[in-house]
């Protein structure tokens, strides 16, 4: 077993105003979509050639905020330009398949937000027109896509950690009444918004759960209000995983192996720290990025750059089938707390 190291490694990602550059429509005018874009700009010479929402005068009132050249009232329309590369969907988490499916139908290649669908069902149906299309497409989870996590990454494959038993993570925020994460008509509670972020690292660390164990508690609004789950793989290793509106939560992660344990402060799926301990609270390495929060969401608009260009379908920093490993594990999860989302069947008596 490798020994404990003496320094962590530098981040291997590339400069983003290095991507080569493409041209992006977006399909969506809300919080993540000014973001994202804005973001982007800062950052990257990625150009954003066009922006679609349902309503043309928003659509309209975004592009020029943003110095885009063409908004349309019409996601069909977008989809249907000739001067679109590549399109992001940061509409709601109901219209990611229909969305998705649209861009790709249309032979764009697609980035979509996440969660890339509501299910691993969808997801695969995302995956698998992506694939017969030959055309690029991955979620916008940008946590996978950070400098920070590229170190996470190269300290996991040198096993410094030694063997992996234990990973947990949580994710709470407390929101006030009306936002669309208490609607249930839009896929609403803690599980798609916020349960992502630490259910996807268990999935990504330990893969496929060969069990799961969950219990749910109900929001007033009508949607779930929190989870818990432990999810176990075929050697017994497990993971923690937690998510509510109920209140705000340190937001922190901590992967435990053999040799050593690596720590992430909160909000662990953000730019920051991490922090590798060995054990028996010995020596401590830290790796610090400056904490941008959402400003760092140009980092995966860069990779997809990087990989249309080379003619890659997929991104190795959070492969399709990732996406579908985490959606299915949150299946198993939803249908223990009898959780159903709009279009699927009841679950369990539809418990919330």
């Amino acid at each position: 077993m490798p020994a404990f190291p003496t320094a962590l490694p530098a981040a291997r990602t590339p400069d983003p105003m290095d991507a080569p550059v493409l041209r992006w429509g977006v399909l969506g005018t809300g919080w993540i979509a000014e973001r994202f874009v804005r973001s982007v700009q800062r950052h990257t010479r990625q150009r954003f050639t066009a922006v679609a929402s349902r309503d043309a005068t928003r659509a309209k009132d975004f592009a020029g905020r943003h110095g885009i050249p063409a908004s349309h009232g019409s996601y069909e329309d977008l989809v249907a330009a000739t001067d679109v590369d590549v399109v992001y969907v940061a509409t709601e988490h109901t219209a990611h398949l229909a969305c998705a499916r649209l861009a790709l139908e249309a032979g764009k290649h697609t980035l979509v937000e996440k969660p890339l669908a509501l299910n691993a069902a969808q997801a695969s149906e995302i995956a698998e027109l992506a694939a017969e299309r030959g055309l690029f497409c991955a979620e916008a989870l940008w946590t996978f896509f950070l400098p920070k996590f590229d170190v996470v990454r190269q300290i996991l494959d040198s096993r410094a950690l030694g063997d992996i038993h234990t990973v947990q993570a949580e994710y709470g925020e407390h929101f006030t009444a009306g936002h669309r994460i208490l609607r249930a008509d839009l896929a609403g509670g803690p599980l798609l918004d916020l349960g992502t972020y630490p259910l996807s690292l268990a999935t990504w660390i330990l893969g496929s759960p060969a069990e799961v164990m969950a219990q749910g508690q109900p929001h007033p609004a009508g949607v779930n209000g929190q989870t818990s789950a432990i999810l176990r793989d075929a050697d017994g290793n497990q993971a923690v995983v937690h998510t509510t509106l109920f209140s705000d939560t340190p937001t922190t992660a901590t992967i435990a192996g053999t040799h050593a344990t690596l720590s992430l402060p909160g909000p662990f799926y953000q730019p920051g720290d991490l922090v590798l301990t060995a054990f028996g609270g010995g020596t401590q390495l830290t790796y610090t990025e400056p904490r941008t929060a959402h400003d760092a969401l140009h980092f995966e608009a860069a990779e997809v750059a990087r990989c249309i260009t080379a003619g890659h379908l997929q991104t190795l920093l959070r492969p399709l089938a990732d996406s579908v490993t985490s959606l299915r594990a949150m299946d198993e999860i939803r249908g223990l707390c009898g959780i159903t989302f709009p279009g699927e069947a009841p679950a369990d008596g539809g418990r919330r």
